[in-house]
């Protein structure tokens, strides 16, 4: 049985500033939709995922910027967050862990580093799959990962 993850549902606090943001990231609108005053959805796909993002109104009960750790994959960390900088968003520097676990907390939007892991400047020094980071947050603090993976684990 195949189960793909589809769509993440976001808390936003303004609709029409989430989409904004989302849009100058460079994630394509796929709807926008508001059959009544009190409902409306607002779907975007990032460019090269499957699975995408729903906001708007009437969605869910969630509190705005409470989803952490939302992991957008790319090839080379350093033009991604270029490209996005580019584009107007504030990104985190490159960062790697130093405790080569690749594991670590996410609160208020940026990665947490826990003993024995230390947060260090820069991309991975041997460019190890899954080991450079850069972080961003939409306008509610919603926060978001980017992950450099230029070949994926077996089985994935």
């Amino acid at each position: 049985m195949d189960l793909k993850l589809e769509v993440i549902v976001l808390p936003v606090t303004d609709v029409d500033r989430a989409r904004a943001f989302y849009e100058a990231a460079g994630f394509r609108l796929d709807l926008d939709k508001a059959p009544t005053e009190d409902w409306r959805a607002v779907h975007l796909t990032p460019p090269g995922s499957e699975c995408s993002i729903m906001f708007g109104k009437g969605l869910t009960s969630a509190e705005p910027g409470s989803v952490q750790g939302l992991y957008l994959v790319v090839a080379d960390i350093e033009q991604a967050r270029g490209e996005l900088v580019g584009r107007g968003i504030q990104v985190s520097e490159v960062f790697h862990d130093g405790g080569g676990l690749v594991f670590h907390g996410h609160e208020g939007g940026d990665v947490t580093h826990r003993a024995p892991q230390a947060r260090l400047t820069g991309p991975h020094p041997g460019r190890a799959d899954y080991g450079s980071f850069a972080t961003f947050r939409d306008p509610d603090g919603n926060g978001w990962v980017l992950q450099e993976v230029r070949k994926r684990a077996p089985g994935r």
